[in-house]
């Protein structure tokens, strides 16, 4: 009996019909001499603490670090989970053979391996199938070649590390900040991957927020309906744009010199699923998320290919495979294949290259399509089968002008852009540049009257992320790259895989380290609290370092790098941490934090805190004694980061009374206190509708300071954002709101009204 174990039902059934298992039994499918049988995923774990020793139930810095010298597994719990697992692991141990049919990827082969460890088979003879496609011919093709499993032994030891490094670093660094940090406000979870994401995120908001807006000016002038700018650019000074204005105002404009530059743009590359992220995020405000969900639900429909891949290559096998797709394509996109030579398609570089295909090419149609896709699935789909017709397009060749001229000796541009042979660009005509400027055609010597104007212009401060932006600069660790080929060079260093980073920015928000406002990601309070906590731990903050253990976790599938290496740096590294906290060295007295007056570091004096730059004048310093309580070095770092300690503590008001409250930093660097009641006020996102009330943004929901009346944060599987929650509380009433999900799975759109102090579903809007 040969035992062929899937990732999820769905894909048993497909297996199950071309090898011909038919007969229905409970949790697998029989027949033609195969069982096939599968998983829900992740069946199987690592154990929690306490299973090594019960001493570890309880929360104690002094346990710490945790690192079991052997990693013991368990069954998942969730609804039926043990009942598949018990019978997966029956079916196994009976099998004369076993085919790994998991999603070919790094959790997919982690999945098979603890299953197959729990159940006690790693002696049965097993064989590996890898797939791209779900269509019946490469599942087919995919069994002709099954692979031994052991050709996969890399990739597993890499999802082991994974597994064990997360688990190592989250758990050991969670209870750790949180025991000496939390002070009764939850736990503080702290992740490999997911806090240095957070601390980019907090980082930029900090930008943001601490940004100081400078006027300048601008000079322009029109001449023949185009905008010409002065070759300065930008003046600091309004004196001096309005002293050229009335030089030139009253004289004629001239045209010096004309320079027209060709330049031929190839067509963007295939889609890997980060990129297809980010599109979808762009084009159509899809999470990531959601876009991995509707491209995993067309993979499964055999619509596209595997999604979860990061490489945006075919291998140069593919290239048949690719002529049949386009001819299928033909049905549904007449007009846009048309313009291809099919039977004499090109072999492009950027689109075949054998070398940067790994595990999976990038993501393209199969040539199937099915005729119930949903409106969002048929965005994503579209958005593929676009992108794979287009990369077979000729060059979108444009001609960029730059015209020179001149008023009184003050030069002017004007920069224009036209298309000459629009190639693959005219299959994405919708998404068109409105900002580029059509010229008309000039002659040198040409003379005329203008009309200059001078704007008054602000500095703006870096744009919050978005999940687009978010997600390259997950990819890319935190740098700043729009080149699509930097992109793929930098790309194997990224924090997370195109596989999980979808899941980490979903994790940080189910944490309420971040929330998201329309495309907007903000960090929330408790995130900037745990990075303010972090301020001296680099290591565990810093995109680079993860980006590092990514980049080696890469090598050991490659079999470039020891696993051994790798998990002995990983319970380094976390001892470090564990060390630090306990010696409390984590804390560097010589650099606290950033002075709030001129951005120097702050130190440690003999009796209390100040500017490093003291001697070019920075008055910025403290008394470490501060309203009858005593900061001490831990303290401080989070007094500067967030301008106020994250936990209320006895202090004494100016009146000598003993109240419960913040001690905070003023604009000016004086330090100041602020009472429970009043951050109360200053941290309401609103008044209750019930009794007037202060509402506080509280971990899991909006909820009223004085009454019980509360606006969960997730309302039918839907999130609810601060700006929503604004509306409700002002209006009574939300708009029309799509992406709730009823019970039963399905979909649904309601607005939202408080009615008798209760938030509930309005469907007569």
């Amino acid at each position: 009996m040969i035992v062929v174990l899937t990732e999820k039902p769905s894909v048993g059934r497909d297996l199950s019909r071309i090898l011909g298992a038919t007969k229905r039994k409970e949790g697998y499918m029989e027949g033609n001499g195969y069982v096939i049988t599968w998983a829900f995923g992740h069946l199987i774990e690592l154990v929690e603490p306490d299973a090594y020793d019960p001493a570890y139930k309880s929360w104690n810095l002094q346990h710490l670090p945790i690192v079991p010298e052997k990693f013991k597994l368990k069954v998942s719990s969730g609804k039926g989970i043990k009942a598949q697992f018990a019978i997966v692991k029956k079916l196994l141990k009976s099998a004369d053979s076993i085919i790994c049919a998991t999603d070919a990827g790094r959790e997919g082969e982690l999945i098979f391996r603890y299953i197959q460890q729990m159940s006690s088979c790693k002696s049965i003879p097993s064989k590996r199938l890898w797939i791209s496609s779900l269509t019946d011919s490469a599942i087919r093709e995919g069994f002709n070649n099954l692979q031994p499993l052991s050709n996969y032994d890399n990739l597993a030891a890499a999802a082991t590390c994974r597994s064990q490094a997360d688990w190592i670093v989250g758990l050991n660094a969670t209870r750790g900040y949180t025991v000496k940090h939390s002070h009764g406000r939850g736990v503080f979870s702290v992740g490999r991957v997911q806090t240095p994401v957070l601390a980019m995120i907090v980082k930029r908001d900090q930008e943001i927020r601490n940004f100081k807006p400078e006027d300048y000016w601008e000079l322009w002038t029109k001449y023949r309906e185009v905008k010409f700018k002065h070759k300065k650019d930008r003046f600091t000074k309004k004196n001096d744009a309005e002293s050229i204005f009335d030089k030139v105002k009253l004289s004629q404009f001239e045209i010096t010199k004309i320079h027209e530059k060709k330049s031929s743009q190839p067509p963007p590359q295939l889609f890997d699923l980060t990129e297809l992220q980010r599109t979808m995020n762009r084009l159509h405000g899809f999470s990531a998320t959601k876009t991995l969900g509707l491209c995993q639900g067309l993979y499964e429909k055999k619509i596209v290919t595997y999604p979860r891949t990061d490489s945006r290559y075919l291998s140069t096998d593919l290239y048949p495979t690719c002529k049949n797709v386009l001819v299928k394509l033909t049905n549904l996109f007449p007009q846009e294949v048309s313009a291809l030579d099919v039977s004499n398609l090109s072999k492009p570089k950027k689109v075949f290259n054998t070398a940067k295909v790994s595990d999976h090419h990038a993501i393209i149609p199969t040539g199937q399509f099915s005729s119930n896709l949903d409106r969002d699935e048929n965005f994503v789909f579209r958005a593929i089968a676009m992108r794979f017709i287009a990369v077979f397009y000729p060059n979108c060749d444009k001609l960029h002008t730059t015209v020179n001229g001149k008023a009184e000796r003050e030069e002017f541009v004007a920069k224009g852009t036209r298309i000459v042979s629009p190639g693959w660009y005219s299959l994405y005509q919708s998404e068109k540049n409105s900002d580029e400027q059509i010229l008309p055609e000039f002659i040198v010597g040409e003379q005329g009257s203008h009309q200059p104007e001078i704007k008054s212009c602000k500095t703006k401060p870096p744009a919050h992320y978005t999940e687009a932006t978010l997600l390259t600069a997950m990819e890319t660790a935190g740098k700043t790259v729009d080149d699509d080929e930097l992109k793929e060079a930098m790309k194997e260093k990224g924090l997370g895989t195109p596989a999980t980073r979808a899941a980490i920015i979903e994790t940080l928000i189910k944490r309420d380290y971040i929330s998201k406002d329309k495309k907007r990601i903000l960090s929330t309070s408790k995130g900037e609290d745990l990075i303010a906590l972090l301020v001296n731990q680099s290591t565990l903050t810093s995109p680079e370092m993860t980006a590092e253990w990514e980049y080696r976790l890469k090598q050991i599938e490659k079999g470039e790098c020891s696993a051994g290496d790798f998990m002995q740096q990983v319970r380094k590294f976390t001892s470090s941490i564990i060390d630090k906290l306990q010696s409390h060295s984590e804390i560097d007295a010589n650099n606290l934090g950033k002075c709030p007056l001129c951005s120097s570091p702050v130190i440690k004096g003999n009796t209390g805190y100040g500017c490093s730059d003291w001697k070019s004048g920075c008055v910025f310093r403290f008394h470490s004694e501060q309203f009858g309580t005593k900061l001490e070095d831990k303290d401080v770092p989070i007094l500067l980061a967030r301008r106020r300690l994250t936990y209320p503590r006895k202090l004494i008001d100016t009146n000598q009374n003993e109240v419960r409250g913040y001690i905070t930093i003023e604009d000016n660097g004086q330090l100041g206190m602020m009472t429970c009641d009043q951050k109360m006020i200053k941290d309401s996102i609103g008044n209750c509708p019930q009794c007037s009330g202060s509402i506080i943004d509280k971990f899991k929901c909006y909820a009223c300071a004085d009454c019980d009346f509360v606006i969960w944060k997730k309302i039918a599987g839907k999130q609810i954002s601060v700006p929503l929650a604004q509306v409700l509380l002002g209006k009574g009433k939300s708009q029309t709101l799509k992406g709730f999900k009823s019970k039963a799975g399905k979909k649904f759109s309601a607005a939202l009204k408080i009615e008798a102090g209760k938030v509930v579903f309005d469907f007569n809007t």
